[in-house]
């Protein structure tokens, strides 16, 4: 199944842009959106998940039509948004036995064996009984995943879902991402970098309403490639190399800033090229350097 959008727009009453003719071809597999906050990638992904109107444009999934049609998109969407709610002394088994009702599974004996697969699916199967507002939020979001596979999903949105997330917990949540978009559209929007390399072969960079690059991460370092120049600093120097160069980014290591900047030709003054890494691309495209 193939996603198609189309010259999307969305602007608020307050005058914001979010989504500014934006124009994607999302494939199965894992599709990373990386942008900052302000981006645009939630009220794409909202318009995605049937939840707000788009001013103007066209979403197909594969022969749906997902502007026109939100109830055949419901049917096979799953959406875990960046913070959800759940009731206060419901159990993971409870709450997923009454989110598949709500799906359409009145069988109860089917209900009971999808809701126990999913909770071995994402680990959770030992602690079925304990309320769901109990959980960790690694915990919280694993259950997230468990929720939005009910009814075995064509497209699966998550927002933001690793943010907060002990480093255990963000790996066990990559093993099940990875898993689930095997043979799915999966579309993980996020402003950590690290998420989209570890998990995505297709990509797209937006920032304010617009799209500034699409493409698989091959692409996408290869823009860069042989351009990316580092050098250690004091912190003094610091705002004469933001002058005089055209900086990617700068980080401290060791107490002192490493800068990372962009040039076609090599740099001399103690620059030594750097192995380019889709953070590269990302502050890159964000500062209009490539």
């Amino acid at each position: 199944m193939l996603l198609q959008i189309n010259n999307l727009n969305k602007q608020y009453s307050n005058g914001v842009h979010a989504l500014n003719d934006v124009s994607l071809t999302i494939n199965k597999g894992m599709f990373g959106l990386l942008g900052p906050n302000g981006a645009g990638k939630s009220s794409l992904m909202r318009t995605l998940a049937t939840l707000q109107d788009a001013d103007s444009g066209s979403v197909m999934l594969g022969d749906i039509d997902v502007l026109k049609d939100k109830d055949a998109v419901r049917k096979v969407l799953g959406y875990l948004p960046q913070e959800f709610g759940v009731y206060p002394r419901t159990s993971a088994v409870d709450l997923l036995d009454h989110l598949a009702l709500l799906k359409g599974f009145g069988n109860r004996s089917e209900r009971k064996e999808i809701v126990e697969q999913l909770l071995n699916k994402v680990n959770l199967f030992e602690h079925r009984k304990k309320a769901v507002s109990s959980y960790s939020g690694g915990m919280r979001q694993r259950f997230g995943i468990a929720q939005c596979l009910i009814g075995n999903p064509k497209l699966v949105i998550v927002d933001e879902p690793t943010a907060g997330l002990d480093p255990g917990e963000r790996n066990r949540f990559y093993n099940i991402l990875s898993e689930i978009g095997e043979n799915i559209i999966v579309i993980l929007s996020t402003h950590i970098v690290q998420d989209v390399r570890e998990l995505c072969i297709q990509m797209a960079i937006m920032d304010k309403g617009k799209l500034l690059f699409s493409g698989n991460t091959d692409d996408a370092l290869s823009q860069i490639k042989g351009k990316v120049w580092e050098k250690k600093v004091d912190k003094a120097e610091l705002p004469a190399y933001q002058n005089g160069y055209k900086i990617i980014s700068s980080k401290l290591v060791g107490g002192k800033p490493l800068i990372h900047a962009f040039s076609v030709t090599e740099l001399s003054d103690g620059f030594s090229r750097a192995e380019e890494t889709l953070e590269d691309v990302f502050f890159a495209k964000l500062n209009e350097l490539a």
